[in-house]
């Protein structure tokens, strides 16, 4: 682990504190830094699979029991909701 002396600015911080429910000063730093971590790490995934063509057509019919939901829209759908 590094330690390291920061200037932070303490609205900031009181925010981020109060975002991710940590206690000290600390472990709101390495939360905030952790959630940007993961943020990043999702979005990569989630462009890999923005690469990959997938065909949902059928699915409702795909599982037994036809119990499956129909995703023949799901990429659309969410491609739609993030560009809102």
């Amino acid at each position: 682990m590094t330690r390291i002396t920061v200037d932070v600015n303490d609205d900031w911080l009181d925010a981020a504190r109060e975002a991710l429910g940590t206690d000290t000063k600390v472990a709101t730093i390495n939360a905030a830094l952790h959630a940007f971590a993961v943020r990043r790490q999702a979005r990569d995934i989630v462009a890999a699979f923005d690469q990959v063509e997938m065909d949902f057509s059928g699915s409702g019919e795909a599982w037994r029991h036809h119990g499956g939901r129909d995703l023949s829209r799901l990429a659309e759908d969410a491609r739609d909701a993030e560009a809102a």
